[in-house]
């Protein structure tokens, strides 16, 4: 049996919400080994002017812990 942890993480990206996410996860695996999934928990966006600048969401990392 695997024990796994969750944890919540904000990221963002000036290109898209898929971009937001990797760059999550790849934060995340700086400091955490065996990341099993993530879960886009919300996503939301900034506006400059009349177009979207930012894309961020929030993520659940899921992780295996040996």
């Amino acid at each position: 049996m695997a024990v796994l942890k969750v944890i919540e993480v904000l990221a963002s990206s000036n290109k898209s919400w898929e971009q937001a996410t990797a760059n999550a996860v790849k934060e995340a695996s700086k400091s955490i080994k065996n990341i099993r999934s993530v879960y886009v928990n919300e996503q939301s966006a900034v506006v400059t002017g009349d177009t979207v600048s930012e894309f961020r969401v929030n993520v659940k990392i899921t992780f295996e812990v040996k």
